[in-house]
């Protein structure tokens, strides 16, 4: 259960933070929800406040419609976030989510909320297109393309009653990644760490080191054993790496 949650529907915590923690803001990948990150949150409690974002039209906010505009998605969770950014902030976001991430980053720098850093995963840089078709496909062939990438349990994939109750939110969200075009979002001024696995059929090495060129900061790309969601097993590793980089920037408190 999430611990004192904020006055939003957009961000969940499930764990409590020492004072002055940085906040980390995570957003989840076509079809997860908030509470994807709660191992994430687990094992950076309590240096680090992470604030899992959560779409409409899952978990609590299933009754809620769907955003099927990357542009629109952005826009609305950068309202309900920029609150939370007046004190120092981080990003994270897997395939889809990081997208949305570098977009929202984008908007809070607009608006004078600079990043510290920002964190993507399984994700081509932004001024790459990648357009698709699958949201256009059948219920079959979607649920075919969410078994090639994993991430899914397997028996919820093959319970047609819990399917049936994910699949609007999953086809919005791969509307929202397949239509999704770069609109020029001038780089981002803070370090950018991009992380991929070597075998994802998603994203490959060159695609990952082009968002180098969406920041004015400094780029590094981490290359991890397995398909497109190579966090998992190497949960522990990414989230090490993201501590020590916030740490060497200074942003974490000193501790004494």
């Amino acid at each position: 259960m999430p611990v004192t949650p904020p006055d939003t529907p957009w961000l969940r915590r499930f764990h409590a933070a020492e004072p002055g923690a940085l906040r980390l803001f995570c957003f989840p990948h076509a079809g997860g929800n908030a509470s994807y990150y709660h191992p994430f949150s687990a094992r950076l409690a309590p240096r680090i406040e992470m604030l899992a974002v959560q779409y409409p039209g899952r978990q609590e906010r299933f009754n809620e419609p769907c955003i099927e505009s990357m542009t629109e998605l952005a826009d609305a969770a950068t309202a309900e976030l920029a609150g939370w950014a007046r004190e120092p902030f981080a990003l994270f976001g897997h395939s889809m989510g990081a997208t949305l991430a570098f977009e929202v980053a984008a908007r809070l720098r607009a608006g004078g909320a600079e990043a510290t850093a920002l964190f993507v995963s399984g994700r081509r840089a932004p001024s790459i297109p990648a357009p698709g078709s699958v949201h256009l496909a059948t219920d079959e062939k979607l649920v075919a393309d969410m078994k090639l990438l994993g991430g899914t349990d397997a028996r919820m994939l093959d319970n047609p009653e819990l399917l049936a109750a994910i699949l609007p939110a999953v086809r919005s969200d791969y509307v929202a990644t397949e239509t999704y075009r770069y609109g020029g979002a001038p780089p981002l001024d803070c370090p950018v760490t991009a992380f991929i696995g070597d075998v994802d059929p998603r994203v490959d090495e060159a695609q990952a080191k082009a968002w180098a060129h969406h920041t004015t900061d400094r780029f590094r790309l981490r290359i991890f054993g397995g398909g497109h969601f190579f966090l998992v097993p190497h949960l522990d590793a990414i989230v090490e790496d993201i501590t020590a980089s916030l740490a060497d920037d200074h942003a974490l408190p000193i501790r004494t």
